[in-house]
């Protein structure tokens, strides 16, 4: 299951990262308005959404493993496991609360 997750984030993650270059490229030299505007578009947003979330699951999968195979200590392991948990969870709601905001123009 873990192995699958990872790969399949990964996966998902390479073609949300072409999208986001894309996005970023496709915004050069506009101002303000007009980049506010590009990003309350579904077609733009929902891709970025999609990447935070994935891109945060392939972070705490990817750390829980180095965190499994490096730390030896029990009570460190499950302490630094459930850091991980909390943030992966803060970083992945911090960016969907940004592209939130800003797609939907609060």
């Amino acid at each position: 299951d873990h192995f699958w997750k990872q790969r399949v984030t990964a996966v998902a993650n390479l073609f949300l990262a072409v999208a986001l270059v894309w996005i970023i490229v496709s915004m050069i030299g506009l101002d303000h308005a007009a980049a506010r505007a590009r990003l309350a578009n579904p077609l733009v947003a929902v891709p970025l959404l999609l990447l935070a979330v994935s891109g945060a699951i392939h972070m705490r999968l990817g750390m829980q493993v180095i965190i499994e195979d490096y730390v030896h200590g029990e009570v460190a392991k499950i302490v630094l496991l459930m850091l991980n948990t909390f943030f992966a969870i803060l970083i992945g709601a911090a960016c969907v609360f940004a592209v939130l905001k800003l797609s939907l123009g609060a």
